[in-house]
């Protein structure tokens, strides 16, 4: 292998290369990116989409783990002045130090693919809207609605924080090596104005994350299970008149926040 030859990919860091140029081009027409915008892309990979991100915006910070692809990419550097390199986890580098008004363009890496993206939320005021790939079942779970299969934690955090779209479906033959798994391209608009304070946030989350901690038990017993005094767990149903046989799959995130209202301390 030559300097110049693209790096094979690595399976354990869930590496499956985009080669579709058409696909980038849906990916950056959906990022409806503008010559001042920042973007933040995590896995720039080979950088077929980093080149068209660096085309269509005034700055592109690509976020690498791989020394391999980033020695790779910084060959390329003299050809695209606007790209700033990052040799980093993405899971570690520090979000709140980019720009408000960031965007972000990224085909996350599937084993991580929910850790990043609740990171990235965490940070969400941060980032007006990202346009992301995933894994076909993981951008399903983000716009399930209530009572289907695919609701929960995912579901609510994310539609918490974003108003969510899935944009289109990906054929494992735009990759190389081919995932074995579809994907998809969604688009997170993220909530300007949240409906909580951020100090009330961890306990919705909390409260989220317990309820559907036993799915194949009724809310009320999920949440006894995970340490919740089962009495104020009760009045909470009663006074937003949710049955106790309810099932936490049945509650729409609007629910969740009553729900997490009525159960705070006084």
């Amino acid at each position: 292998m030559t300097s110049s030859d693209p790096p094979a990919a690595i399976k354990r860091l869930g590496q499956n290369f985009l080669i579709d140029p058409n696909i980038v081009r849906k990916i950056v027409a959906l990022a409806a990116l503008v010559p001042t915008d920042t973007v933040l892309e995590i896995g720039p990979g080979r950088g077929i989409l980093t080149e068209a991100l660096c085309r269509a915006s005034g700055r592109v910070i690509a976020v690498e783990v791989d020394p391999r692809l980033h020695a790779f990419l910084a060959e390329r550097q003299a050809e695209l002045s606007n790209l700033t390199l990052v040799r980093e986890d993405a899971m570690h580098y520090p979000m709140e130090s980019l720009p408000a008004g960031t965007v972000v363009v990224a085909n996350l890496p599937y084993y991580l693919s929910s850790p990043l993206l609740f990171r990235l939320l965490d940070q969400g005021r941060r980032f007006p809207h990202l346009v992301l790939m995933l894994q076909d079942e993981v951008a399903d779970r983000l716009v399930a609605k209530p009572g289907s299969s695919q609701y929960g934690v995912l579901s609510v955090m994310a539609q918490y924080a974003a108003r969510i779209t899935k944009a289109f479906k990906v054929s494992p033959q735009c990759f190389r090596p081919r995932p074995e798994v579809g994907s998809a391209v969604v688009l997170l608009r993220t909530k300007e104005r949240r409906a909580l304070h951020p100090e009330e946030e961890p306990m919705f989350a909390a409260l989220v994350k317990a309820a559907f901690a036993h799915r194949r038990k009724t809310l009320t017993n999920s949440l006894r299970d995970e340490g919740y005094d089962q009495k104020a767990v009760a009045a909470a149903l009663q006074s937003l008149s949710l049955s106790p046989a309810v099932r936490a799959e049945s509650l729409s995130v609007e629910q969740f926040l009553q729900l997490t209202r009525a159960s705070a301390p006084c």
